[in-house]
């Protein structure tokens, strides 16, 4: 189920880049992006290894000076004095966490509160929060990728943070802790939290995200919620039919009555029809008067996967 996407405000987004570039060299790692997020919002970063997601999450955390352009995250310039201050508004998640093995997972939570100002007694219930409360005196050297990857979200969400930057946070999560995981995130992004994730993993996102932006070679391809990237994608939705076997001859010439269709026989017993978004209406208005003897029909709209892929080409 898609939620609304927050309109787009400058003055009110915890997130504002203004024509930001980072070159090394002649390689333009990150090139000339404008993006906003929201307050609220649950923003998906996407793009191939390379596309400069990496970087781009290193200058919104201030780790990284750009070449070009501005940043301006939990309301203050990345840079300026006060981004010092409003850096204890921001958690994030790496996608590589190095943990001390030989503290316990307590320990290890009470040494990122020191160094964040946050109270000691707020680590036991976090790392409840997380699902570790039965492994708080373990040594990390004994948790699992799945347990230490909880480990850093729950360093992320110390102190309660304004936003939160998480890179490929569900590594190593079973099924069952990736979706827990995901119910969290519903209800920080509820309570105002502004939240930016990276994932390979585009079919974990595309139902639980408000807007996606697709960077690749640097630079943002497209911004918007999966309906609008459908819509200015155009990609053909498919159509899967099986129909009784007396009137698939009647099927096949009502449908080839319609302009710009393919039609083909897999899988057998089935007719697949691959048409333009908007003629999706027309397909089902022919196929109305053999509702009666249709035995199945499956509608597929583009994935982000396939998005993501038709941007790439």
């Amino acid at each position: 189920m898609s939620r609304p996407t927050p309109a787009a405000d400058p003055a009110m987004d915890a997130i504002v880049l203004s024509n930001v570039s980072k070159h090394f060299g002649a390689l333009r790692a990150v090139d000339d992006v404008s993006l906003g997020v929201g307050q609220g919002e649950l923003l998906g970063l996407i793009g191939h290894n390379g596309a400069g997601k990496s970087t781009l999450f290193r200058m919104m955390l201030g780790l990284l000076p750009p070449t070009h352009g501005t940043l301006r995250v939990a309301g203050a310039n990345v840079g300026s004095r006060a981004f010092r201050a409003a850096r204890r508004g921001i958690g994030y998640l790496p996608e590589h966490l190095v943990l001390h093995d030989n503290l316990s997972g307590l320990e290890t939570l009470r040494f990122f509160a020191r160094l964040k100002g946050v109270k000691a007694e707020a680590c036991a219930p976090m790392l409840d929060q997380v699902g570790l409360s039965s492994a708080a005196a373990r040594p990390v050297r004994e948790y699992s990728k799945g347990m230490r990857q909880r480990l850093g979200f729950a360093q992320a969400l110390l102190g309660a943070p304004r936003v939160l930057f998480l890179d490929e946070p569900t590594n190593g999560l079973d099924p069952a802790a990736i979706r827990d995981f995901y119910a969290m995130l519903n209800a920080l992004r509820a309570s105002g939290m502004t939240i930016v994730i990276t994932s390979h993993i585009l079919a974990e996102l595309q139902q639980r995200i408000d807007r996606f932006a697709i960077l690749s070679a640097g630079r943002l391809q497209a911004a918007g919620s999966l309906e609008a990237l459908r819509a200015r994608a155009g990609l053909p939705l498919t159509l899967v039919l099986r129909v009784e076997a007396g009137a698939r001859d009647e099927a096949l010439r009502r449908l080839r009555a319609l302009p710009a269709l393919e039609i083909d026989d897999a899988p057998p017993g089935a007719l697949t029809v691959r048409c333009a978004p908007a003629a999706k209406m027309a397909v089902l208005a022919a196929l109305q008067p053999l509702a009666g003897r249709l035995l199945d029909l499956q509608i597929h709209e583009p994935s982000l996967e396939d998005l993501f892929l038709g941007m790439r080409a």
